[in-house]
């Protein structure tokens, strides 16, 4: 039975206090799970979507045990979170540091793609909780800017996105490093056998829980697909954008070369376009993710790097550019949007060529996904989205074809549909 508000979930009063002026009474279904039971001190291993709230759901209850038996002086790393991204590890470490703020605790991050200098200077002055990608921590480890002889509680967080990443051996040297009588805690969008064999290893006698079915999608999100060739996805999308007044978007795209050749095409038709790829630097990527957040920034394109990094809630649109190759990545991808009971519609350009993995995405989710109409020019110019949404599909006149619309000049989101913004509950 889920609790009805935190605190049923006998959380003190500080954190109580935190969460009334966060804004948030009632807990998601993961933590009113997860939360007694890391109280308890059990091992967890939880399966769960994006979305559902993972990271209160073992940052409360951390931060609760760790103030009932506060160290004076300087502070060995007795909690630690290991994420899969930069992007993640910030935001982690974000949250949890604004949960438990009100208790003094210290939060840092470590993670790639930064000098290690600073990092190392901030380590010095001890630190609560740490938040880390594998590969960082590994590094501060073999240099000994840091210790994990006092551990006490260990997160995995997306433990199935760090074995996809080729983290396994990071993570099996870290342990050899960490303290072996700790509470750890494992969570996943899959539990496939890889995350079983993970948990196996480095759980002990874990409890299960799992809040929502494997591979679902969230039934806020609305999907459609158009049935597009190649060569118009660029000019279908900007339209969509245009004439639909979409708010702020998520779009994905296969390769690092279509993010960038995608992201020109927008500006030049007028759209507030960012590109977000593994070659940005960290500064880039931060910069234009907190852009996007802020809501001064209408259009991300983006690769598979965000799909499990980006941590904003009520984002309206989330569009497949191009659909992935592997059929759970679309959950994830989708999973962007539909957050914390808002709702969402998750759009994907369908070429020829990838009809084969829109079938094998509709297996996989168990549904399918409708296909509305590709967006036409009759007498000279296009049909307005309210037009066509609901009518069935029919094929372009081949004349229709060679036709190009108008540029737009400038382009203005519909001011009506919901800004996103950070969340705190919905990892």
């Amino acid at each position: 039975m889920s609790a009805s508000s935190f605190a049923e979930l006998a959380l003190c009063p500080e954190l109580q206090f935190t969460l009334k002026n966060l804004g948030y009474e009632q807990p998601t279904p993961i933590q009113s799970q997860a939360i007694p039971l890391v109280l308890r001190g059990d091992d967890l291993l939880a399966e769960a979507q994006t979305g559902t709230g993972k990271t209160a759901s073992f940052a409360l209850p951390i931060i609760e045990k760790l103030s009932k038996n506060p160290i004076d002086g300087y502070r060995p790393v007795r909690a630690l979170v290991l994420a899969p991204t930069r992007e993640l590890a910030i935001q982690v470490a974000d949250n949890t540091l604004e949960y438990g703020r009100d208790l003094g605790m210290r939060v840092i991050s470590v993670y790639g793609g930064v000098p290690v200098e600073n990092q190392i200077k901030r380590l010095k002055r001890g630190t609560d909780i740490l938040v880390a990608t594998p590969g960082r921590l590994l590094d501060l480890l073999r240099q000994k800017a840091i210790s994990l002889e006092k551990l006490e509680y260990l997160v995995l967080d997306e433990a199935d996105r760090m074995l996809d990443l080729g983290f396994i051996d990071p993570i099996q040297k870290i342990m050899d490093y960490a303290a072996d009588d700790r509470q750890t805690l494992l969570f996943t969008a899959t539990a496939d056998e890889s995350v079983e064999v993970l948990a196996e290893f480095y759980l002990n006698n874990p409890t299960k829980i799992k809040v929502t079915p494997r591979n679902s999608t969230a039934k806020q999100i609305r999907q459609f697909a158009y049935q597009v060739d190649y060569g118009q996805k660029a000019d279908i999308l900007s339209y969509l954008i245009t004439e639909g007044k979409w708010g702020q978007t998520l779009v994905f795209v296969r390769t690092k070369k279509r993010v960038d050749e995608l992201t020109q095409y927008l500006c030049k038709e007028g759209i507030n376009a960012a590109a977000i790829h593994g070659e940005k630097s960290q500064r880039e990527r931060v910069r234009m993710l907190n852009e996007f957040i802020a809501g001064d920034l209408h259009v991300l394109v983006a690769t598979d790097v965000a799909a499990r990094g980006l941590d904003i809630e009520s984002l309206p649109y989330v569009v497949n550019y191009d659909l992935p190759n592997q059929p759970e990545a679309y959950v994830h991808r989708i999973g962007r949007t539909g957050r914390a009971g808002e709702t969402g519609e998750a759009v994907s350009l369908v070429a020829p060529a990838e009809r084969e993995f829109l079938q094998r995405i509709e297996k996989l989710i168990k549904q399918k996904i409708k296909l509305r109409p590709v967006p036409r020019i009759e007498d000279g110019k296009r049909l307005e989205i309210d037009d066509f949404a609901d009518k069935p599909m029919k094929r372009k006149p081949a004349k229709a074809k060679q036709q190009k619309r108008k540029k737009v000049e400038s382009y203005q989101p519909d001011k009506s549909k919901k800004a996103i913004r950070p969340s705190l509950f919905n990892k």
